[in-house]
Formats: C-alpha cells, structure tokens, sequence
C-alpha cells in the first residue's frame, strides 16, 4: 500500500515556476498554485519555450504567438500575475548547458522565490511512458540553477549585472513526478485549474476529441482523485518535494 502523501510546507511566500513550455503547468501543478495564491503567496512563471514546435498544423511563429496568449490568459485564472518566456531556447530541442543554467539563475536571482516548481525531469512518467528532452532538460538545469544562484563566482557577469546571489531556495516542488511524496489540498479552486487549462484551447483542439487530455474538466478531476485517494480522500495534485 502506497504511504500517504505528506502536506506541502507552507513556510514560504514566494515561488517561482519554471517549465519547458506553455501548459505544462495547467495539467495538474496549476491547480496548487491557484491554492497558493489565494492563500497570498506570491507565484511567478517562467517558460523556457513559446511552444512554438507544439503544433504540426500551425506555424511556429503563429503558434508561439497564440501559445503565449493563452498561457498569459490560463496564468491569469490561476491568480499569477507576471509570466515571462525566454528566448534563445528552441521548442523540441531544448539542450541543458551553461546558457540554459544562466538564463535560469538570473531569474531566480531577479525573483528571489523560496521555492521552486518545475515538472516532471525523470527519465519516464508515472505511467511509465517516456519522458520528453525538453522537461528532462528543463528540470535538470533548474535543479542545478538553485544552486548557481547563490554562487557568486559560478555566473560572475549576472552580480555584474546587479543580479545578486540568492541563496533563499529552500525547495523543488515537481509536479508529476514518478516519486511524488507531498500533495496540496485543492479541492476548492479545482474549477480555476480547469479553466486555466481550458484556455489553452487552440493545443486542445489540436490534440483532437479522442486524446486524454483534450477533455480538461476530466482528465484533471480524475487526477485529483486519484491523488486524493493517498491524501485522505481530499482532491489533491502530488508533487515530489526536494530540498536545497
């Protein structure tokens, strides 16, 4: 029998989210954060990506300008208020190194976030399929970055840049992950996480009416039930928690 999941701390004010792409975050962490903002934390997005490779009818540069749209619309649902995307990263070939390390650390040296969300960095997913080199990638050079923030001689030209060492990182929160052991009560802002995923409706739409995902309002209840069961029947989304 799988042991219940432990509650997510909540000795922490500022968070910052970072992904491989736009929606990432709507399939399940989403939902915490509308918890956490309605609670009065502070949260902040971070997307490596604009998506654009997402959607072999579209254009990538129409899709990047529609997938950024909808992200700030899905962010905006779930009480987020700044979204940013960085650029020199390509959508589908995302390379962990040295730039995608420092693009991150000066962000978390501009947020100064006492926790950090990423998705998924395992080489397969809970179900066993594999995992993309986007999210792997992402979510390795986050991990490592948590650390290079607070390293003024690892990335010298960002204090340079007036972007101070942050050593204030005191988790990863992973949403999706194989090895998830904490979980967040969300049973009353479900509705928003699902709304925040419907607005990425165009990516929807592309996935077509037969994919497990199209149908946001169930693929996202039944996660959150299926998380519950291990959170004392209460809908939840499970996140494995990591400690800097």
């Amino acid at each position: 029998m799988p042991a219940p999941y432990a509650p997510m701390p909540d000795d922490w004010q500022r968070a910052l989210a970072v992904v491989a792409h736009p929606d990432d975050l709507e399939y399940g962490p989403a939902c915490a954060i509308a918890a956490w903002t309605a609670a009065g934390r502070d949260v902040t997005y971070l997307m490596v990506t604009r998506g654009e490779a997402g959607m072999d009818s579209m254009d990538p540069q129409e899709a990047a300008r529609v997938r950024e749209q909808e992200e700030h619309q899905a962010a905006a649902l779930v009480g987020v208020k700044e979204v940013e995307f960085l650029d020199g990263h390509r959508d589908g070939a995302i390379e962990y190194g040295l730039p995608l390390r420092r693009d991150i650390t000066a962000a978390i040296r501009r947020h100064r976030p006492d926790i950090l969300v990423t998705l998924n960095f395992h080489e397969r997913w809970r179900s066993g399929d594999w995992n993309s080199p986007d999210h792997r990638n992402t979510g390795l050079a986050l991990m490592d970055a948590a650390g290079d923030a607070g390293n003024r001689w690892t990335f010298p030209e960002l204090a340079q840049q007036g972007l101070d060492p942050w050593k204030g990182v005191r988790y990863v929160a992973v949403g999706g992950s194989p090895l998830a052991d904490h979980a967040v009560d969300v049973s009353d802002v479900l509705d928003q996480g699902i709304a925040a995923l419907e607005a990425h409706r165009t990516y929807l739409n592309h996935l077509g009416p037969d994919h497990p995902m199209a149908d946001a309002r169930t693929f996202l209840e039944r996660k959150a039930r299926m998380f519950g069961e291990r959170f004392a029947g209460t809908p939840a989304i499970a996140f494995e928690l990591i400690g800097v």
